[in-house]
């Protein structure tokens, strides 16, 4: 087992072209390469296929802010207790929400942090979704848009939920670990 992952990791160099070219984007801009493209990167494929459908629902415009689609992922892998996720994406939503704190709440104790009324409700989806999909009815849709969310920002947290369930499953699978410098990330300046 590596430092990283329980399986194999690949470095940013030893990737296909086209994945080389985008983590090495990501890692330019956050200062180095995180844990979960080394560990899927020996399946390229794969590596592809997730970024492909992270960046369709992550990178949006329209709909759910960005900070308040890092609020899903943190409900989500804090409910799937998901340490790298938590602390990989608690550091982007630190960054997003300009707040050195909710992230934390978040992903300690979802059901009882303090929220506005339509974080409440994207919260209360995702955390539906993520424990007890079985038991999602027409009462979480009329909760979700009493608060305000559309059906496409509803289908929205749905889909972040279910992306990141399975980025959860794969980070328990592959014991990854996460990066040193998320940590750090929203909480001392650059």
């Amino acid at each position: 087992m590596s430092d990283v992952s329980r399986f194999p990791v690949v470095e940013l160099e030893d990737l296909p072209d086209d994945l080389r070219e985008r983590v090495g984007a990501i890692a330019e801009k956050s200062g180095f390469v995180p844990n979960i493209f080394r560990a899927l990167g020996h399946r390229p494929a794969e590596l592809r296929a997730f970024l492909d459908y992270h960046d369709a629902l992550m990178e949006r415009s329209d709909g759910l802010s960005k900070a308040e689609r890092e609020l899903v992922v943190v409900a989500t892998s804090g409910a799937n207790h998901c340490t790298y996720c938590v602390v990989a994406h608690g550091a982007i939503l630190r960054i997003r929400a300009k707040d050195p704190e909710l992230a934390d709440r978040v992903s300690s104790n979802p059901w009882q942090v303090e929220l506005d009324e339509r974080g409440r409700a994207i919260v209360d989806l995702a955390l539906v979704l993520a424990q007890d999909s079985a038991s999602f009815g027409e009462g979480d849709l009329e909760a979700a848009r009493a608060a305000g969310l559309t059906d496409d920002e509803i289908w929205d947290v749905g889909a972040i939920t279910a992306l990141f369930a399975m980025s959860n499953r794969l980070a328990h699978l592959t014991a990854l670990r996460p990066n040193p410098e998320f940590y750090l990330l929203g909480r001392v300046p650059r």
